[in-house]
């Protein structure tokens, strides 16, 4: 990888996507659905803050706005480290089957691109509990754009978590494997649910009346 992932554009790094290349692939598009998602959350945020019909939440709205861009850049961040994560993997699996050392590289190197998509779905679900709060302190007029957001972020949860179970199910060590996969589990269940909720609220605001 010879330039960062985020420092390309919107077409190179879909072509890339799109490329036999084995990066960016499900992890880092997980991690830029989550940067569009809280991008969003910020846009709702900016178009709030210093509005006199929300004056009694506006210093909720600057918290929410300075978190949310933390989020972003975190994500921006993740989309390069699960890349990252790949190359020792690769250099793992083309250790020859028969070197007494190959099981624990891969081991390590299995362990290591479990990381980045678990921190992808620790950040996702930290973005949707700010598009709760959002939903209810925010321009009304961007209502659409916090289900937009819900869903996106909804997206790289659930991919982040596949990313997780791929690598974990490669692990000889199933005491550890277990124990991230319980964790990643339990966000999930917890934190999806949430993010359709949000969408769901969104569509029913929207929709009321009709």
């Amino acid at each position: 990888m010879s330039e960062p992932l985020i420092g390309q554009t919107c077409q190179a790094f879909a072509s890339a996507l799109a490329s036999r290349e084995p990066v960016p692939g499900g992890g880092g598009a997980a991690a830029m659905a989550g940067v569009l998602g809280t991008a969003l959350c910020s846009m709702v945020a900016n178009f709030t803050a210093g509005n006199k019909k929300y004056v009694g939440v506006e210093s909720d709205i600057q918290r929410i706005l300075c978190q949310a861009e933390e989020i972003r850049f975190q994500f921006l961040k993740l989309v390069d480290e699960d890349a990252r994560a790949f190359a020792p993997l690769a250099r793992a699996y083309a250790i020859p089957k028969d070197n007494p050392c190959r099981a624990e590289v891969l081991e390590k190197a299995t362990l290591g691109a479990c990381q980045a998509p678990i921190s992808i779905t620790r950040t996702s679900c930290k973005a949707i509990e700010l598009l709760e709060e959002i939903l209810d302190k925010g321009n009304t007029a961007l209502l659409s754009d916090v289900g937009c957001g819900a869903w996106l972020c909804q997206a790289a949860l659930q991919c982040a978590y596949l990313n997780v179970c791929v690598n974990t199910s490669a692990l000889q060590n199933r005491e550890t494997a277990e124990k991230i996969e319980q964790e990643m589990d339990r966000l999930l269940l917890l934190f999806s649910p949430r993010a359709q909720t949000i969408a769901a609220e969104v569509s029913r605001r929207l929709r009321k009346g009709k």
